[in-house]
């Protein structure tokens, strides 16, 4: 699933190309995502100026003179800048025509993702009011990831994934952060004291900031906004590894399954905090 460096890096490469250029046309050619695509978007968006193209957590906002359009990429999505008369493909379900002979195309193989249209502001919307602070925040510190973990039993690696906790952390870099700071990822979020909840988000930073200079992770579908696939899995430290040596001390990398997805840490580097 595209992470807040893959979102981060698409907004990157499409926004230079988006920014004062109007919406000639909108063409939806399937509609059944994770959501219907709402009927009389061509209608609202056909003659728009965007006016720029933000992210929050794992959504991409592409704001207009009308109103924002919300885009979640899901499992497998991807947006790309293309011709506008090129063929589309199977999976391509929307276009954004833009006045310059070029479309946005959504690309998404599983149909998981989302296409929502808000004439109000986009941060009130349902799916974007809940979530909690972004990692890179200057006003997020230790003390403060630590309150938000308080208390919860749920292993810090499910918590992570929470976007009401922290917006845009998926399981790549959750993993491999929690490996940075040698956190183990059952530990109880609770368990961790300011100290450690410091050291996590350092780690999410420094993961954060290496992914986005590698242009996002691609494992299977993922490319940029031109196309590019990004190259950080070949940085991966944990993720993906089960039984390769561990790059700080050599022992064999192991896979847990606390919850749904699978967690990857090393038996050696990575303990529970224990409180004194």
């Amino acid at each position: 699933m595209p992470e807040l460096p893959e979102v981060e890096t698409t907004r990157r490469a499409l926004a230079p190309h988006l920014a004062g250029r109007r919406i000639a046309a909108v063409r939806v050619r399937r509609r059944d995502l994770r959501e219907p695509v709402p009927r009389g978007l061509a209608r609202r968006l056909a003659g728009a100026r965007v006016t720029g193209l933000d992210r929050r957590g794992k959504y991409l906002l592409l704001r207009t003179d009308r109103g924002t359009l919300i885009l979640h990429l899901g499992m497998s999505g991807s947006l790309r800048l293309v011709p506008a008369c090129a063929p589309a493909g199977p999976h391509e379900h929307l276009d954004l025509v833009l006045d310059d002979g070029r479309a946005v195309r959504l690309r998404d193989p599983r149909r998981f993702g989302l296409v929502l249209w808000t004439p109000g502001d986009p941060l009130a919307h349902p799916r974007l009011a809940g979530l909690g602070p972004e990692p890179f925040d200057r006003r997020l510190t230790g003390a403060r990831l630590c309150a938000r973990l308080a208390g919860r039993r749920a292993p810090v690696r499910n918590l992570l994934l929470d976007g009401r906790i922290l917006a845009g952390i998926g399981n790549i870099y959750a993993n491999e952060a929690l490996f940075l700071a040698g956190i183990h990822p059952a530990c109880p979020g609770g368990a961790l004291a300011p100290d450690d909840c410091a050291r996590l988000l350092r780690a999410l930073r420094r993961v954060l900031r290496e992914a986005l200079r590698a242009g996002g992770t691609t494992l299977r579908d993922y490319v940029d906004g031109t196309g590019e696939p990004g190259a950080f899995q070949v940085r991966l430290r944990v993720y993906g590894r089960e039984g390769e040596p561990c790059p700080r001390c050599g022992a064999a990398i192991r896979r847990i399954i606390p919850g749904q997805r699978s967690a990857y840490f090393c038996p050696r580097c990575q303990r529970c905090p224990r409180r004194s």
